[in-house]
């Protein structure tokens, strides 16, 4: 199997090649691992880029592989530096590193002559300018969507004109640039939030252009825990998804507002589809006049812009797009992974639809209100399984199936996690991961583990949906995974509390106890 790429999902499917028996290739074109994580001061071409002050929005115990838990002292959301030492840490445990080579580029991957037969695959690699022809069984596309920056000029009359300085988010790597400045950061995603509160302190003034307004999150939720911890739960999950989606978005709506009235600070979304931003300081920002939301843009000028509905020109120095990505595979023919609108048709958002064999896979092109890694891990167990020709639920003629109805299931898709047609690469959470696992064999059985270990039922069906649930049983399971369980809150405490008052309370929440409260509630209603 070849892998193109050594990052997040590079490492992890590498990892299930290896647990499959099959044998893995990784191609990574730089000389270290940790692809979007690997924080360099400069920028390089076809690689993704991230800025020094990059912190995870999703906690440890969430964004941990499925066997291997961060350690303990780990902070609960991780500087980009901690993040490469946990996918170092897990590269040396498994020992993935003698299956990379390091510093070959991709250069192309084309059907072998007998495709049809063997589902094989010729990959051209080049090391020092020399080019070399592989013939692989299978190949998984590991190389994420972070780096083809999407700048549409075209869409700012009056940018060919403006005579300050503009650049697209992935160049950006330190605030200093901003000293002074009067900077315009377009687009309201992660990247631009987190820029936009960066040049607050330095700059003479920040504002903030959106044409449609964002839903904001703190990493700090209900009771200080972590927000995904409480918002990505099955008991949430059942209720989000068991009621009728305009009712789930409204109490999702609500529950966001409860901090502060999102109208009030010229955030509210102008349509509610529920896929937020994470910050922890916006809010404060805005309220101590740091940085200014505006309406998207309605022209440049030479020192200046305007925006929709406000005629009056404000001047500006700098101007940061933040608008995002392309999916790119350069390497690929068109007709193997055709993207258009910003998606691909791909079965599961992994296997391309009308291959014969499905012996490609593209592991991590999905977008999920949670965290990627145990999304991108269940991806690679179930592809090897596909390849290896073990239960996986899959087969070539379910491909082409599925080719017939694939833009059916993009707008249905669409329309049941309330998102426009352009933003069909992202799911809920946990009923994806559940679907896949349900293709493996590993999702967990929540009802059957209530009458062999209710205590373990409860902690899985009311408290965090940790990856290590799906290590508990079927193909991979992992022994160690249910004392990770029990013990997931205590590595989430154990670095924030550092001094312990005389009379403390339990380290770890009552989960349980809310669990049980909650399920004599339903007891007694259902009489």
């Amino acid at each position: 199997v070849a892998v193109v790429g050594a990052g997040v999902s590079g490492l992890t499917a590498t990892k299930c090649c290896l647990d499959e028996g099959l044998e893995p290739t990784c191609f990574e074109k730089s000389q270290d691992i940790g692809g979007v994580w690997r924080f360099t001061e400069h920028i390089e071409a076809s690689r993704p880029s991230l800025y020094a002050s990059v912190i995870s929005n999703t906690s440890k115990e969430m964004s941990s592989y499925s066997d291997f838990p961060y350690p303990e002292d780990f902070p609960v959301f991780l500087p980009n530096a901690r993040f490469l030492e946990y996918l170092q840490r897990y590269a040396e445990h498994f020992s993935l590193r003698k299956h990379i080579k390091f510093g070959t580029t991709v250069i192309s991957i084309r059907k072998h002559a007998d495709f049809a037969v063997t589902g094989q695959w010729d990959v051209v690699t080049e090391v020092d300018g020399k080019q070399t022809l592989h013939i692989f069984d299978a190949v998984m596309v590991c190389v994420g969507n972070h780096s083809e920056p999407s700048l549409p000029l075209h869409s700012f009359p009056g940018i060919e004109k403006f005579q300050g300085q503009y650049f697209h988010s992935r160049q950006y790597k330190h605030p200093d640039m901003f000293q002074g400045k009067r900077v315009l950061v377009v687009g309201m995603g992660n990247s631009g939030v987190d820029i936009a509160v960066e040049a607050s302190r330095v700059a003479a003034k920040v504002t903030i252009s959106t044409r449609r307004g964002a839903w904001l999150l703190s990493r700090v939720y209900d009771h200080g825990y972590p927000w995904d911890m409480v918002f990505n739960t099955r008991l949430m999950s059942l209720i989000r998804n068991s009621l009728p989606g305009t009712l789930s978005r409204e109490l999702i709506n609500y529950k966001v507002n409860h901090k502060f009235n999102h109208e009030n600070y010229g955030l509210q979304p102008e349509k509610r589809y529920f896929m937020p931003v994470l910050n922890d300081d916006l809010p404060s920002y805005i309220l101590t006049g740091r940085i200014t939301i505006k309406a998207g843009v309605k022209e440049f000028n030479h020192n200046s812009v305007v925006f929709h509905n406000c005629p009056k020109e404000e001047p500006i120095d700098i101007v940061v797009f933040c608008t995002g990505y392309n999916a790119s595979f350069p390497f690929l023919e068109e007709e193997i992974i055709k993207v258009e609108n910003k998606h691909a048709s791909l079965y599961k958002y992994v296997f391309p639809t009308h291959l014969q064999k499905p012996t490609l896979a593209v592991i991590g092109l999905i977008k999920t209100l949670g965290a990627m890694m145990p999304v991108m891990e269940m991806q690679a167990r179930w592809v090897t399984r596909v390849f290896k020709g073990r239960r996986a639920n899959m087969s070539s003629s379910q491909l082409h199936q599925y080719q017939s109805y694939s833009h059916l299931f993009f707008f249905s898709d669409s329309l049941r996690f309330g998102l426009t047609f352009d933003e069909v690469l992202k799911t809920e959470w946990l009923v994806y991961m559940d679907e896949i696992a349900s293709l493996i064999g590993t999702k967990p059985n929540i009802l059957g583990l209530l009458c062999r270990d209710p205590r373990l039922a409860l902690t899985i069906f009311f408290g965090p949906c940790t990856p290590y649930q799906y290590r508990l049983e079927g193909p991979g399971s992992w022994e160690g995974a249910r004392q990770a369980i029990f013990t997931q809150w205590d590595r989430i405490l154990k670095p924030t509390r550092t001094r312990v008052p005389t009379s403390s309370s339990s380290l770890c929440p009552s989960i349980l106890v809310v669990g049980l409260l909650l399920l004599l509630a339903a007891l007694f209603l259902s009489f």
